[in-house]
C-alpha cells in the first residue's frame, strides 16, 4: 500500500496545502480530504471526507465533479482494501477519521479533533492532529476543537500507535518547530511525502505528487 500526503497544513496554513492522503492499492487509487493545491493528478476511484460541512467543501467538490466523483464521508471496500468511518469529536456537527486496511497492514487518518479516537488503537501508523502545540484550541460555545501536539503524542504512545505522524499542521504548531521544539513521540510530515507500507516495515520517501505511481 503506498501513501502520499498530499498536503499537511491546517486551514489557510501559510506553508502547507490542505491536509489530504492519496491511497493507493492493486491499482485503486483513494483520496481522503485534500483541496485546492493538494489534489493528485491521474484517474481517481472515490473521494472521502472527513467533514462533508467543512469550509473545502465547495472546492472539494468541484474538482471532485472534474474527475465524474461524488465526495462522502463513509466507508469504502474496493476488494482487499477496506476503509472504515468512525466518528470523531471535533466539532458541533458530525465528522469522522478513517480506519485503511490492507495487506494486513492499518493505517488512520484522523486529521482533526478534540479527543484522541479510541477507535484508532494498534494502528501500524496514524496521520493525526496537529492545528495546536501544548494547550487544544476551543471553538466558541465548547462545541469541540482540536487537540495539541503534546496531547496527541501522549494518547497515542497509550494506544499502541506503531507510528504517528503529524499531518494537520496549524500556526501553532509551526511557530513552535520554528523554535526547535519537538513533541515526545510521533514526526511532522511534509506535502508530497510517500509512505510504503510493506509487510514487516514503512519506508518513506518525499516524492513530488505528480511522480507518484498507484501500487
Amino acid at each position: 500500500m503506498r501513501l502520499v500526503t498530499l498536503g499537511v497544513g491546517a486551514q489557510n496554513s501559510p506553508r502547507y496545502a490542505p491536509a489530504g492522503l492519496l491511497v493507493a492499492q492493486a491499482g485503486i487509487r483513494i483520496v481522503l480530504d485534500g483541496g485546492p493545491g493538494a489534489v493528485p493528478p491521474g484517474r481517481l476511484d472515490a473521494w472521502l471526507v472527513t467533514d462533508e460541512r467543512s469550509e473545502l467543501m465547495t472546492a472539494i467538490r468541484r474538482m471532485a465533479r472534474a474527475r465524474g466523483l461524488l465526495p462522502y464521508a463513509g466507508p469504502l471496500r474496493r476488494r482487499a482494501l477496506r476503509i472504515t468511518a468512525s466518528p470523531v469529536v471535533h466539532t458541533s456537527h458530525p465528522t469522522c477519521g478513517y480506519r485503511i486496511e490492507a495487506a494486513g497492514r492499518t493505517v488512520v487518518w484522523a486529521p482533526e479533533f478534540y479527543e484522541f479516537p479510541a477507535w484508532a488503537r494498534g494502528a501500524d501508523l496514524m496521520f493525526a492532529e496537529a492545528a495546536a502545540w501544548d494547550r487544544p484550541i476551543r471553538f466558541a460555545g465548547g462545541v469541540g476543537g482540536h487537540l495539541d501536539v503534546l496531547s496527541v503524542a501522549q494518547a497515542a504512545q497509550r494506544a499502541g500507535i506503531g507510528r504517528l505522524v503529524f499531518a494537520h499542521i496549524g500556526r501553532p504548531t509551526i511557530r513552535a518547530l520554528d523554535r526547535g521544539l519537538t513533541p515526545p513521540f510521533g514526526e511532522f510530515a511534509v506535502d508530497g511525502q510517500m509512505f510504503l507500507m510493506r509487510s514487516a516495515s514503512i519506508a518513506t520517501t518525499v516524492s513530488s505528487v505528480t511522480g507518484e505511481k498507484s501500487s
